[in-house]
């Protein structure tokens, strides 16, 4: 296991047909950069696009932002995924009382803060390439939002050298933690954890649509 910090190695980068390199310092800067305007991009499509989550009631002038921890490369890694030898399919409760089906197919291991963490990564029973891993921390219910937060990994994107990024800087809540219309899969318990993830997507600073008052 070995911590992605984008600080802790030389990156070579192509700029204007000449190979620059990158000191640690300009390689921090650049992955932060790229959390951070992906976190932009999350914030117009919810305060602007049709395809938002909130209700027009919550959007423009009226959008009341998102939270996210400042990134933190210390919660980045890079870790190989143990497959498990039988693919089990495990039922998942959802917010709305119904059901979704995954298969668990390996669990990534990790330290934070010096304590060996594992988390489960399920794949789609339609047999779709990429995988979902949730999971609640020390920081549900208080920092971030109760119900735990979700990490989506793609080959294509998050696979280097035949081991995974798991960044939990991109760690981000699930639909219903903004709007109670949405149904969403709750995180199974094995995926509780004990430590604290002080990274990525806090809770939603308003109430969520549709709550109860």
């Amino acid at each position: 296991m070995r911590v992605a910090d984008p600080a802790a190695e030389l990156l070579l980068r192509f700029v204007n047909n000449t190979d620059v390199l990158m000191t640690s310092s300009e390689a921090d800067d650049d992955w932060a950069a790229q959390v951070e305007a992906q976190r932009e991009a999350k914030v117009r499509q919810f305060r602007e696009s049709a395809r938002s989550p909130l209700p027009v009631s919550m959007r423009g002038d009226d959008f009341p932002g998102l939270a996210y921890f400042e990134p933190d490369p210390s919660y980045r890694f890079v870790v190989p995924l143990h497959e498990h030898e039988e693919k089990e399919t495990v039922t998942v409760e959802t917010t709305a009382d119904g059901e979704q089906t995954y298969r668990r197919w390996g669990e990534f291991r990790f330290e934070v803060d010096g304590e060996s963490t594992t988390l489960q990564a399920y794949r789609p029973v339609d047999g779709a390439d990429r995988f979902w891993v949730p999971f609640r921390d020390a920081t549900s219910g208080d920092e971030t939002y109760g119900a735990g937060r979700y990490l989506d990994l793609e080959p294509d994107r998050d696979r280097v050298d035949g081991e995974w990024v798991v960044d939990f800087n991109n760690a981000y809540n699930p639909t219903c933690a903004y709007n109670h219309a949405y149904e969403c899969p709750l995180v199974p318990t094995e995926n509780w954890l004990d430590v604290a993830i002080a990274a990525g997507e806090k809770d939603f600073p308003a109430e969520p649509a549709g709550a109860d008052h």
